[in-house]
């Protein structure tokens, strides 16, 4: 991936007249990511709707501005220096429903905002999904899943399962719809990995249900997750730092390795999730990417196992060339 470029004294006149008042300058974005890691955004403005989304991606798409799209900001590290170019928050949060479908804008969060939705009005399908940090558009860009439900939890639930339809901006800036298949999702994986397309809103087919056993799918994957997952509020973290390793685990080679609990300045391997780095307050992105370098080296050397990350880094990040001995302890 190219490295986003500081946007030039012309380019900056165009995005403040194109963009008006709404463009914010040097903006700290660590409070910003379920993280709490990162530096300023160089360019920053908020879209409240798929259409203001919209048009500030086709300003920036159309005066060659770096561009990050900013949702739920978990799954993410941004680098100490932060962002050089334009950060659009999306903060499109309308829910719709009509009849058994849910209709949400991107930016709506998965819990509250839209199982919430649904339950209020007996509705089957995303309830599987409660107490993840996500956006809609998250959930889509990586086919939102939890295994679910209890007491079985005989299968991985999957949001693309019940996706009707979606709106994006194409790469060529073109409003369009399409079905569900035209994301050929898998594993954390759809096509919007490899496409320049942001989803503008989603569409949901749901399932009468039971309202009683809603709640109850509800509050046994909050019980579930509480007891495996470190809690946000107090210890922030961007979820899971590797990719899944198909009958073995990440999280197990790292325990297997010992790392659990391994701490760098602020940032510590969860010692409750082996897989997951929670930041202990002042945490920087150095210090979480010598925990990953560190936890890839020692796993490898002991397994031949190669720990791939499974999130995303966003912006400038200062080199971290070697692990210093010293600031793991």
């Amino acid at each position: 991936m190219r490295k986003a470029r500081r946007p030039s004294a012309a380019q900056q006149r165009a995005l403040a007249a194109r963009l008006g008042p709404a463009l914010q300058t040097n903006i700290p974005l660590a409070a910003r990511t379920s993280f709490r890691i990162g530096g300023p955004a160089a360019f920053y403005i908020e879209t409240t709707t798929p259409e203001a989304l919209a048009t500030a991606i086709r300003v920036a798409r159309e005066l060659e501005v770096d561009y990050f799209l900013l949702g739920r900001g978990a799954n993410i590290l941004i680098g100490d220096r932060g962002f050089p170019g334009l950060v659009i928050a999306n903060q499109a949060r309308g829910v719709e429903v009509r009849g058994t479908q849910l209709v949400a804008a991107s930016g709506a969060l998965i819990y509250p905002d839209v199982i919430d939705a649904a339950v209020a009005r007996s509705l089957s399908g995303l309830e599987h999904y409660v107490g993840i940090p996500s956006t809609v558009g998250g959930a889509l860009w990586q086919n939102l899943h939890f295994l679910s439900p209890a007491p079985a939890r005989e299968r991985t639930m999957f949001i693309g399962e019940v996706l009707a339809s979606a709106e994006l901006l194409t790469a060529d800036n073109r409003r369009v719809t399409v079905d569900a298949d035209y994301f050929e999702f898998g594993y954390d994986q759809s096509v919007l990995h490899t496409r320049d397309d942001i989803v503008l809103s989603a569409t949901f087919e749901l399932e009468p249900a039971n309202g009683e056993s809603l709640a109850r799918v509800m509050e046994e994957n909050l019980r579930w997750r509480a007891e495996r997952h470190p809690p946000l509020d107090s210890e922030p973290s961007a979820g899971s730092i590797f990719r899944k390793i198909e009958g073995i685990g990440a999280g197990r080679l790292i325990d297997e390795a010992g790392l659990k609990g391994l701490a760098c300045g602020d940032a510590q391997i969860s010692p409750r999730h082996a897989n997951i780095i929670v930041n202990h307050g002042a945490a920087t992105a150095a210090d979480v990417c010598a925990l990953i370098m560190h936890a890839q080296k020692t796993v490898e050397a002991a397994t031949g196992y190669w720990l791939t990350p499974e999130i995303s880094f966003v912006g400038d990040f200062a080199p971290v060339t070697r692990i210093q001995d010293a600031a793991i302890v």
